[in-house]
């Protein structure tokens, strides 16, 4: 928090510096906007331990956060007439954000360079059933990074070893828990699913860990249901979960289009030279055209023609049945590590994702966003069942979470289960969160071939 309160303070008095703030009115002006804007900061738990070192929550709330103090700026000064105030919120306040959304960045880095070295925010033991306390392994493996550190696992039924694959301690028996606790040093219990006794059980086991300060975590089965969709409402003493509807049209997809637009159209203007430099090491690499158009499907089953640089042999779609055969992929998916098809210069453009690239023409286009599912081809639609299909809900994206989670690595239901996340979760924050981690993944490649 002292870092907070270290760039707010200097945030406000590089604006009453560069305004020549004399006056002790304006001073003390700046002076409460300033402790306004740490107080919401704790009012709005931007560093709940909940929220801070993974996932979008933690940045949106400090824009929201800002948000609220820029309104109430902004009241003042127009009633007041201070322009000095304007200056604030239009410099100050933005100059400010940034630093406190680096701040935090790097503190996250920092978080995450230690749970490499084992340590996190939070010790946990799992709790459950076998097959529930290995879906939750594989998930805060992938996932949780600082959050949470698993030190122990417990099940009801016996276990088949002393420990798991990767090492951790398994113990059977709930009546084992307190014992086992100090001496893991966990903090926290993670209650993977349904225990015996039900409802009961589980009221059971929080009263008992009262008394060690022990934390109960209870794993939702609304696994693909972010928590900004999910509010509990007591009614007396039944606590409701209300599960808000998911939402593919309104307000906030005309802020995600507006988005797409600009950084577009930004983003086209300033690679317009890098694009040039490609387009002649593809031509001077192999023959054919520049530019490879392939049919996809877009939002609500409407076909488009989605563009990216040639990155394979001018017959690479012949080639395809004869390469069947060797399919690594699962579903519908086709994956061939050294795919023959690819020319030289084409395997460091997609080792990279720059073959990507012309798709900002159809994000500008409007048949693509910047974030989305994976845009599917025809034949993939084709053969959709079950829910699959709501991956269409929403456009397709230029990235993803799939393109930040593995790419290629993924299988086809890892694959359906994030686009199909996305679809019915997906925020402005959440977008410019995957914008950010796509950059570094094209900087680090995984799973691109």
């Amino acid at each position: 928090m002292v870092s907070d309160a270290s760039i707010i303070v200097m945030s406000c008095l590089a604006v009453a510096v560069l305004v020549r703030a004399r006056s002790i009115h304006i001073i003390a002006a700046y002076t409460g906007v300033a402790m306004l804007w740490i107080l919401l900061l704790v009012l709005c738990r931007t560093r709940s331990p909940q929220r801070i070192g993974v996932g979008s929550k933690e940045y949106k709330r400090l824009i929201d956060a800002t948000a609220i103090v820029a309104g109430t700026t902004a009241v003042i000064a127009v009633g007041t007439g201070n322009t000095d105030l304007r200056i604030l919120i239009f410099v100050g306040l933005p100059a400010g954000l940034a630093c406190l959304l680096i701040e935090r960045w790097t503190w996250r880095k920092w978080l995450w360079r230690k749970a490499r070295e084992g340590r996190a925010l939070s010790q946990v033991i799992v709790v459950g059933c076998a097959s529930d306390i290995d879906y939750v392994i594989r998930q805060l493996g992938k996932n949780a990074g600082p959050a949470y550190r698993i030190v122990g696992l417990l099940s009801a039924e016996p276990a088949v070893s002393d420990t798991a694959e990767n090492g951790i301690p398994w113990f059977s028996g709930l009546d084992q828990l307190e014992m086992i606790i100090p001496i893991l040093g966990a903090d926290s219990v993670i209650v993977a699913g349904p225990l015996d006794g039900g409802n009961a059980s589980l009221k059971d086991l929080s009263w008992r860990l009262e008394k060690s300060r022990t934390q109960v975590i209870v794993v939702s089965s609304l696994t693909n249901v972010a928590g900004p969709r999910i509010s509990v409402r007591p009614v007396e003493g039944l606590p409701l979960m209300h599960v808000d509807l998911p939402s593919f049209s309104g307000g906030h997809h005309i802020v995600k289009r507006a988005m797409d637009i600009v950084l577009s159209a930004v983003a086209l203007l300033a690679l317009a030279p890098l694009l040039g430099v490609l387009a002649l090491l593809i031509k001077k690499d192999s023959k054919g055209p520049v530019i490879f158009a392939q049919e996809r499907i877009g939002t609500n089953g409407q076909s488009f023609k989605m563009f990216k640089l040639r990155s394979m042999v001018v017959n690479a779609e012949e080639e395809l049945e004869r390469l069947q055969s060797k399919n690594q992929g699962s579903g519908l998916l086709f994956k061939l590590q050294d795919d023959p098809r690819v020319t030289k210069v084409g395997a460091w453009l997609r080792k990279f994702s720059l073959d990507e690239l012309p798709q900002i023409y159809n994000v500008l286009r409007g048949d693509m966003s910047l974030v989305g599912p994976r845009p599917p081809l025809p034949k993939e639609v084709a053969k959709y069942e079950g829910h699959v299909g709501r991956r269409l809900y929403i456009k397709p994206g230029l990235t993803g979470l799939w393109q930040v989670s593995g790419r290629s690595d993924l299988d086809w239901e890892e694959g359906v289960r994030l686009d199909l996340y996305y679809v019915e979760n997906w925020s402005v924050t959440g977008d410019l969160m995957i914008m950010w981690r796509t950059f570094k993944v094209m900087l680090h490649p995984v799973g691109a071939y």
